[in-house]
């Protein structure tokens, strides 16, 4: 498979397979392809499916293959920010955000990611649950607004705020601490709780996540009625 991405605030992924190849991507992720494209759609047993549903996606998947020749195949962001590729190998998986998976290769495996802490889950604006991809092969994600990326040593901490951490290796922990001091929780304009992650292993930053964006914009319109 050959691939790029192009295109801003709202990128696409151009994927380019030899006859034969297949990629797999959410249910209504593809945005156009060549007429040779076969699509099949699965839901990979019960288990996968409902594994799929809690961590945000759909519970089937589509499985598109090339026919008769090379074929062409393109997925679009479904919000403006980032398509990011990354190389899943059996040693390194990798933990996104809900509703992060766009697309990938047949050996990529997308499966739910629960957190070991209850507070990280119910606090940390990631979620109690998470996607975790595993396996063997290219897989493409999609990150909201413009990404920051930290490289952190054992032990080195990284405090984030609600909702900006988009992925992080699988060797990565994540905590949540509450905000300290009475004034800085009723007037600092910050949320109660913030993200603690420690390495090692990369961490992946969105500039702006969809929640905040949407709070932003719900608040606009409801002061101009």
């Amino acid at each position: 498979m050959r691939y790029q991405i192009q295109g801003e605030p709202m990128p696409v992924v151009i994927c380019e397979l030899n006859d034969g190849e297949t990629i797999i991507s959410e249910a209504g992720a593809m945005s156009w392809m060549s007429p040779n494209m076969e699509m099949q759609t699965s839901g990979g047993g019960l288990g996968k499916a409902f594994g799929r549903m809690f961590s945000g996606e759909s519970m089937f998947q589509n499985y598109y293959t090339a026919r008769g020749g090379n074929g062409m195949i393109a997925f679009a962001s479904s919000f403006p920010g980032s398509i990011k590729a990354y190389q899943i190998t059996p040693d390194h998986p990798i933990i996104v955000q809900k509703k992060a998976f766009l697309a990938s290769e047949t050996g990529v495996e997308l499966s739910v990611h629960f957190q070991k802490k209850l507070g990280a889950g119910f606090f940390g604006g990631e979620g109690f649950i998470m996607q975790k991809l595993s396996g063997n092969g290219v897989a493409f994600v999609e990150i909201d607004g413009s990404t920051i990326e930290y490289v952190l040593a054992p032990g080195q901490q990284m405090v984030i705020d609600t909702g900006y951490l988009a992925m992080m290796d699988a060797t990565v922990q994540m905590d949540i601490q509450q905000v300290k001091g009475f004034k800085n929780v009723m007037f600092g304009g910050e949320s109660l709780f913030n993200t603690v992650v420690t390495g090692p292993g990369r961490i992946l930053l969105q500039t702006m996540p969809m929640s905040n964006f949407v709070g932003t914009i719900s608040g606009m319109m409801a002061s101009k009625r």
